[in-house]
């Protein structure tokens, strides 16, 4: 009957919405492999899709724009990243905020921030793709600032200590930005080390 959805019709619909989750997912993460591996220049839909193992048309579906695609992919790792750092302290850390530090370190240190980089020095230049980028930065940032202040224990009511947290994931970015071209990892280890004790002092 016309207007009557059947159980076969539910059952054949699920799958197809599955792969499309799915399929989004593979672009979102192959996007942001491409802009890591090759930056912005050479991260087209074309090759992105290829290296999703999707056609061209269905990344567009997904993705109508290249700026939309990259946007979302940064987007995309961001929120997975930001999850994964809040499950690896649960209950809160803020008996052990070296951890924290090396942690939030480590997110300015992996592809994530090698492909929002990219993605920065292409919005500076490209018109169309500066808003989003902006407003995607603010995000991130906000969303990263607070979960720094929830796993530190930090109290921004008290004076300086926002500026704190921020210089530290100041810190962290520009940790970040040395090991783009070299992985320092005992030079980054003191310096962790030195803001934890620098934080247990402002953060007491």
């Amino acid at each position: 009957m016309a207007g009557v959805t059947t159980i076969g019709d539910r059952a054949e619909r699920v799958p197809k919405q599955d792969r499309s989750r799915a399929t989004r997912q593979r672009l979102l993460e192959a996007a942001v492999a491409c802009l890591a591996e090759h930056g912005w220049a050479g991260s087209t839909v074309t090759v992105v899709a290829e290296r999703a193992g999707v056609s061209r048309g269905a990344a567009q579906h997904h993705f109508p724009t290249r700026e939309d695609l990259f946007t979302a992919a940064v987007e995309y790792v961001a929120e997975e990243r930001s999850t994964a750092l809040r499950a690896l302290f649960p209950q809160g850390a803020a008996d052990d905020r070296r951890a924290v530090i090396s942690a939030l370190v480590d997110l300015y240190t992996g592809p994530l921030f090698r492909a929002a980089l990219h993605l920065w020095v292409a919005a500076s230049n490209e018109e169309q793709l500066r808003p989003q980028v902006t407003e995607l930065e603010a995000r991130v940032g906000r969303e990263t600032h607070r979960i720094a202040v929830d796993l530190l224990g930090a109290d921004e009511s008290r004076p300086g200590v926002r500026e704190t947290v921020q210089g530290l994931l100041d810190m962290a970015r520009g940790l970040g930005l040395a090991n783009l071209l070299t992985d320092d990892a005992a030079r980054r280890d003191r310096v962790v080390t030195q803001w934890a004790v620098l934080l247990n002092e402002a953060l007491a």
